[in-house]
């Protein structure tokens, strides 16, 4: 990978991070929960996003032994959910702002290639059309993971909308042990890493077709993920 497309990525990948993290604690604060934006964590400055383990050490220390899984994260936007207006319903919505702001994303930066690519500005050899695409993968699988259903991932803060009380309790009270859940899923579960893998590719290709930039997309995934 080039010095241009290995900035270019962290660039990208840095941001998208922070806009998720950014979209929890902006629709916080538009629910009634100002916690967010009082510890001033309604910003795209990747700074206050920084977690010193997920952020650095463990996606360093996952490349260093030469793991075919990156896993990290950026540090939670803290949520008084005793501040949302009504905070069952609203815990949903502030789960859900994550994933929909790295869709967003993606489509965005899936329209920004497709026309430059249509228009001619950018060839095959670009670095430009490498570093979007890898922008699009890592937002549909931002999206992705966060949706899975497992405290506290964003996924749990929708579930839990639709269970009853007792339910709801008993599966709040996972939250402790999500970590763990999580780690044994993607690093243990090779049927859950397939199934994982093959709706990230599903998404990124209903995303590249609908922009006419599927070819584009096919290749350069093609070039960075042999394996698959």
């Amino acid at each position: 990978m080039s010095p241009i497309i290995l900035v270019g990525t962290i660039t990208v990948v840095v941001l998208s991070i922070t806009t998720h993290e950014a979209a929890h604690g902006f629709v916080a604060d538009r629910l009634g929960d100002p916690t967010a934006r009082k510890l001033g964590r309604l910003t795209l400055n990747p700074i206050p996003h920084i977690d010193l383990f997920f952020t650095i050490l463990l996606p360093a220390m996952l490349i260093l032994f030469g793991s075919s899984i990156i896993f990290g994260g950026a540090k939670p936007v803290p949520i008084n959910v005793s501040l949302l207006r009504n905070p069952r319903h609203d815990w949903a919505l502030v789960g859900a702002a994550g994933p929909i702001a790295n869709v967003l994303i993606a489509f965005i930066l899936a329209a920004v290639l497709s026309l430059m690519i249509h228009t001619d500005l950018w060839t095959h050899s670009s670095s430009g059309i490498e570093i979007f695409v890898i922008g699009i993968f890592v937002n549909v699988l931002l999206a992705i993971f966060n949706l899975i259903p497992v405290p506290p991932l964003d996924g749990s803060r929708v579930v839990q909308y639709f269970l009853p009380p007792q339910a709801r309790e008993f599966y709040s009270s996972l939250e402790k042990f999500g970590l763990l859940i999580i780690v044994a899923m993607v690093f243990f579960l090779p049927g859950f890493q397939a199934a994982l893998f093959g709706i990230i590719l599903a998404g990124v290709s209903i995303i590249s077709h609908i922009f006419g930039i599927s070819a584009d997309v096919i290749y350069v995934l093609q070039v960075l993920l042999p394996a698959g």
